[in-house]
């Protein structure tokens, strides 16, 4: 649509620039078949054509314009007819403010006298005819002359404004592309941290698990810590398998979250020998699997640091459903540490637990032990 308006808008303009040369001819043959002095007649026209084509466009072209024009209506009333026109345009046109209105007025005042036969005759009636119609004529190219430079105006706004909306349709695919781009990458960076927190969670502690079961066998030749050892690598297999194919954790396909913690316990206990308690207090019902999830692996990373890191005698879990949040509770009697450790573990515990909006608070001394408190909202299945 805009193309189909800038080809007409360019047509029009060239039928503009030919319309002079082509009222010129036309007053030009009508005034010699009217009989007109055909030497003078076509004279005053080739310098017309020549004044229209060759002087550059200012006050000094208006006015030798109406000059030409006075000097051609004296052959006939024809070029006050048609060439006149261009008198009034080229006026309009070239000129500004109150010239405007002088050079019309002067084109006018030659086409009105050419209609006459010639000046007005000395007399108050002759004379106002002559300013009536020179009069009309002026106010009448005025206003169609004001009303064509609106529709102008509002044409080099819309042309404007069609730039505008162009850039800035450029500039929105260059942001479009441009957040592809971050999206991808930032995709890519989630995958990475989410791979890396799913190894560290399952392959890294099953790993650990097996070289700890192994090295009790040699040293004890118990074949029982062997088959601990196989089972511990068959479930860490499933278990990278499973975060490959970003599905959640086994243990809570086959059971709800407060026998899946108790599997874990147990789990932990026979593979390490700690004496570890387990409770659950509240009312249990079914959590969003993403709350379930996140209460698991914080539940297995804990219980995996109190292993290798607490040298504990002891440790209690505690499961509790409130009414708004769920708790997840782990305490040791071990050496204890510094909270502010940023191990990757601690760190990806504490990721798991922000991106659900919920809690995580560690108190540990030297000597004291540690109590990790994890809280999230109790947010229902389905």
């Amino acid at each position: 649509m805009v193309g189909r308006l800038d080809r007409w808008e360019a047509l029009l303009e060239r039928q503009l620039a030919a319309a002079p040369y082509v009222l010129l001819v036309i007053s030009t043959v009508l005034a010699l078949l009217a009989g007109s002095r055909p030497w003078l007649t076509v004279g005053l026209a080739v310098l017309a054509a020549a004044w229209l084509w060759l002087v550059p466009r200012g006050a000094v072209y208006v006015t030798g314009l109406v000059a030409l024009i006075g000097a051609l209506c004296t052959q006939g009333v024809w070029f006050a007819s048609f060439f006149g026109f261009t008198g009034y345009l080229h006026s309009w046109h070239y000129l500004k403010g109150k010239w405007r209105f002088a050079g019309v007025t002067g084109t006018a005042a030659i086409c009105s006298a050419a209609y006459s036969g010639g000046l007005p005759e000395p007399t108050p009636f002759s004379i106002l005819t002559f300013l009536f119609f020179t009069g009309a004529i002026v106010a009448g190219v005025g206003l169609f002359s004001f009303v064509g430079e609106i529709t102008a105006e509002r044409s080099a706004e819309r042309k404007r404004m069609v730039t505008q909306l162009e850039q800035t349709m450029r500039e929105n695919a260059g942001l479009h592309a441009q957040l592809l781009v971050q999206a991808r990458e930032a995709g890519v960076l989630d995958e990475r941290q989410r791979m890396a927190a799913e190894i560290h969670d399952t392959l890294a502690q099953g790993l650990t698990g097996i070289i700890t079961q192994l090295q009790a066998a040699r040293q004890g030749q118990d074949w029982h810590h062997v088959d601990l050892a196989v089972r511990l690598a068959r479930e860490s297999l499933a278990e990278a398998r499973r975060s490959v194919n970003a599905v959640g954790p086994g243990q809570l396909e086959a059971a709800p979250l407060p026998e899946a913690l108790k599997d874990v316990v147990d789990r932990w206990n026979e593979l390490h020998g700690t004496p570890a308690e387990y409770t659950v207090t509240g009312t249990v019902r079914p959590m969003h699997p993403e709350v379930e999830e996140t209460l698991l692996r914080t539940a297995q990373e804990a219980l995996a640091n109190v292993a290798k890191h607490a040298n504990a005698s002891r440790v209690g879990l505690t499961l509790s459903y409130m009414e708004d949040v769920v708790t997840l509770d782990v305490r040791d009697d071990g050496i204890g540490f510094d909270p502010k450790l940023t191990a990757f573990g601690l760190t990806a515990m504490r990721k798991r637990v922000d991106r659900l909006a919920g809690t995580l608070e560690i108190e540990s001394e030297t000597g004291t032990g540690t109590a990790l408190s994890a809280s999230l909202p109790a947010v229902a299945r389905g």
